[in-house]
């Protein structure tokens, strides 16, 4: 069976971008990278992309007059490496809703909260203000409005006494390199699929026990 060919969005260091690339090195692993595109020439996630022998491309989207013109380019190149799912990672460049449209259901992003809370940005600070226990991470697939879009898998870490934005955030962050690959695994292998605005798998997966936060005592 074929591998879903990915092609990888960032505009920084890419550790989500690295977590992919070293699931996808494994054979029976469902999807291979095959480009990884950067609005960013500086962006540090370019040259580890490199170094593992994946395809980069460059648009800088200081160079057009239009956001729409930069997303012409990037779907563009998308096509010309004959991507058949995009991976957000750390992408931080809103999209329109033509770009949005002709890639439906076919682009993840990963959000450091548990959707629907915390869209947008300082996730941690914020959980942190609101005085939750629980917090965590979400691969979902992009709609046009900002981190919404049918869920496809959460990670949830305990919110510790103590912690920091920077303390939470790494945890979370740990989180979402596990994540990524998993929530990629099932869509790419067809155990995820999208019926409207709702996530179908097959087969059903099992639930597992809940996360306390504090946690129980015997």
């Amino acid at each position: 069976m074929a591998k879903t060919r990915v092609g990888i969005l960032i505009s920084g260091r890419g550790s989500n971008m690295a977590s992919l690339i070293k699931a996808a090195e494994a054979s029976d692993y469902p999807a291979e990278i095959v480009t990884v595109i950067s609005n960013r020439p500086a962006a540090g996630g370019l040259a580890v992309a490199a170094k593992a022998g994946i395809q980069t491309v460059v648009i800088d989207h200081k160079d057009y007059a239009t956001r729409m013109a930069f997303e012409a380019k990037m779907h563009q190149a998308l096509l010309d490496a004959g991507v058949d799912l995009i991976c957000n990672a750390g992408f931080m460049r809103m999209l329109t809703g033509g770009f949005v449209d002709r890639w439906k259901n076919r682009q993840l992003n990963i959000h450091p909260s548990l959707l629907p809370s915390f869209p947008g940005l300082d996730t941690h600070e914020r959980a942190l203000r609101e005085g939750v226990r629980i917090h965590g991470c979400t691969v979902h697939f992009v709609r046009l409005e900002m981190d919404t879009g049918p869920i496809v898998a959460q990670a949830a870490v305990a919110v510790m006494p103590g912690d920091t934005p920077d303390t939470l955030g790494a945890r979370v962050l740990e989180a979402e390199h596990r994540l990524y690959p998993h929530a990629l695994r099932l869509v790419a292998s067809g155990a995820v699929r999208v019926s409207g605005e709702d996530i179908r798998f097959a087969p059903p997966t099992d639930t597992p026990a809940a996360l306390f936060s504090p946690p129980l005592r015997p």
